[in-house]
């Protein structure tokens, strides 16, 4: 994932995508097509005509404030929303179906407010779609943002995407009841053996 910021006088920035970048999305490594639009040091955003070409996930303040125009300038299939951890997840349940996708930032890994917005969209809003984590996303996370309901990952540029992979399979019994598993352990011990 490419992180894209204007110039301070609106003039886009200076970038080039060299490789195309790559996430982990359902458990596989697959390039990433999406550029993050993030606002400039003086906090400032291009305009949606501005915005470079391609797929783009704007802040959510960004879209509430250009949820009429952006849409005139790109298909759903090029509008993703990211939120940062204070933003509210109730406010972008009716624009559900004007969107591809959702990522979750996490400006910093041990800020945890990420993994209860993923279960909301889930769990309480029925969200279907792509959940994906940007930001401070490392290895150690990875199994517990998937049990929570994200299911793409774009991790840290030092970090290995290989090796995070590993993530999925490390823990292979969750006690407690998460997106992935509807009864806790002991429920699930307790039905395995009265059917035995």
């Amino acid at each position: 994932m490419q992180d894209f910021g204007g110039q301070p006088d609106g003039r886009p920035p200076h970038w080039k995508r060299i490789a195309m970048p790559q996430i982990i999305k359902n458990q596989a490594i697959v390039d990433d097509d999406w550029l993050v639009v993030r606002a400039a040091e003086d906090g400032s955003l291009p305009p949606p005509h501005a915005l470079p070409a391609g797929k783009v996930l704007v802040p959510f303040s960004y879209w509430k404030a250009s949820r009429d125009t952006l849409p005139g300038v790109r298909t759903k299939q090029q509008i993703g929303v990211w939120l940062a951890p204070d933003d509210e997840p109730a406010d972008l349940v009716v624009d559900f179906d004007e969107i591809a996708l959702i990522a979750i930032d996490f400006p910093v890994f041990r800020d945890g407010r990420g993994y209860s917005i993923a279960r909301l969209l889930r769990e309480r809003y029925g969200y279907k779609g792509e959940i994906r984590a940007i930001g401070d996303v490392l290895h150690d996370q990875l199994a517990y943002l998937s049990r929570c309901g994200f299911d793409a990952f774009a991790l840290r540029a030092d970090k290995d995407i290989q090796y995070a992979l590993r993530a999925f399979g490390e823990l292979t019994v969750h006690y407690q009841t998460a997106n992935d598993e509807k009864l806790p352990l002991f429920r699930r011990r307790g039905a395995a053996g009265a059917a035995a």
